[in-house]
């Protein structure tokens, strides 16, 4: 899940909720959308291999 912060960069939140603070994880900050998307994408080949 990618949002887009005050600073125009974009952030990557887990999709689940951290149930210890009941927000979403940051995975990671990054300047572009599709650098986020290209990051996200290698996050969910990470969870299945």
């Amino acid at each position: 899940m990618i949002r887009k912060l005050p600073s125009g960069e974009y952030r990557l939140y887990s999709r689940s909720i951290n149930p210890k603070t009941g927000k979403r994880r940051n995975l990671g900050t990054f300047p572009t959308r599709e650098a986020a998307e290209k990051h996200e994408r290698a996050v969910q080949y990470f969870k299945r291999h």
